[in-house]
């Protein structure tokens, strides 16, 4: 698999990565552990060698499953997310720093995740919501700084709230952060104004999230699609979202030319034709998804006639909002 080097880390990570909130067994409903562990080894025995859990998927159950597998495989490199202490997501504007991300909680969940993974370190600590008004706010830094120099955690990043891909360019200018995790995908194409210029400007990792859309750009979301119960994706795809869906991915098969089998390859080579992405993190909770989706890793990504193109199919709306009935 083709590897990228993650902005200053200088960590090799290879270009499809493996998300593991699927795996936690709450929210994403289904998910069975045994097959959990296989589709981790298998993506790992492809070459894969960089898995994003967090404290909060499962509370601590998928960082739990991942360690199992990387103690078997050493090399492989973990990043996880510590939740704000307040349990808000995403970020909202007025809250302080030390609401979210005071020193204490940062190194309390950070050994409460090396515990649960059962490893010396993390190589990738991020917090999992973000506002740039915390930039210059609180003792968040100094309990960063506190857990490299103990050897605890190797690199410090943000994932950045949902469809808010302008709310850390602050933070990098600043040089605080090594890596951002962002949601960028067909439809949402808003980190192409200002984000991953400044990524690239400060030589800082991208970590791209929900590249498929929550399963949306996979074609396999139709009107009749239901999901189990206390799954997520209710609320995700739910009033007339998954009939509105239809169009757009007509749309964007008509444009290029391609069946909509062909949507969710297009759809993760869009995002690594960005020269400022590092790697993309995929939801594989089956060995079969894992090895559909690694050889991509090949760095082609897509013709530029084709990136072209799906520009125009920017769609800005957030679905993690309830639908209107």
């Amino acid at each position: 698999m083709h590897k990228r080097i993650l902005g200053k880390t200088s960590l090799e990570v290879t270009e499809i990565g493996y998300g593991a909130w699927g795996i936690g067994q709450s929210m994403w409903i289904g998910a069975q552990d045994d097959e959990s562990l296989n589709a981790l080894r298998r993506y790992v025995e492809l070459g894969g060698n960089f898995i994003d859990t967090a404290l909060g998927y499962g509370n601590g159950h998928s960082e739990e499953l991942v360690g199992q597998i990387v103690r078997e495989f050493p090399h492989v490199l973990v990043a996880t997310k510590i939740p704000p202490r307040n349990m808000i997501w995403p970020a909202p504007k007025g809250i302080p720093a030390s609401d979210a991300y005071p020193a204490e909680h940062v190194i309390a969940c950070t050994e409460q995740s090396l515990k649960n993974l059962g490893l010396p370190h993390i190589d990738v600590q991020q917090f999992h919501v973000w506002d740039d008004s915390w930039t210059d706010q609180g003792d968040w830094l100094e309990a960063i700084e506190h857990l490299k120099r103990e050897g605890k955690i190797r690199h410090f990043g943000v994932s950045i709230n949902d469809h808010q891909a302008d709310n850390a360019v602050k933070l990098i200018e600043s040089g605080q952060v090594e890596s951002v995790q962002v949601i960028y995908n067909v439809f949402d194409q808003s980190p192409q104004d200002r984000l991953l210029d400044a990524c690239l400007e400060h030589n800082v990792g991208v970590i791209v999230r929900v590249a498929l859309d929550e399963g949306g750009l996979t074609g396999k979301i139709t009107p009749e699609t239901s999901f189990p119960e206390g799954d997520w994706r209710h609320r995700y795809f739910g009033g007339n979202r998954k009939a509105e869906l239809q169009g757009r991915l007509q749309q964007i098969e008509q444009d290029l030319g391609i069946s909509t089998a062909q949507l969710p390859e297009t759809a993760l080579r869009f995002v690594l034709s960005h020269k400022a992405v590092s790697t993309v993190i995929v939801g594989m909770r089956s060995v079969t998804n894992v090895e559909r989706n690694v050889v991509l890793a090949d760095g082609q990504g897509l013709p530029a006639e084709q990136v072209q193109k799906l520009y125009g199919h920017r769609w800005d709306r957030n679905w993690y909002q309830p639908a209107t009935e």
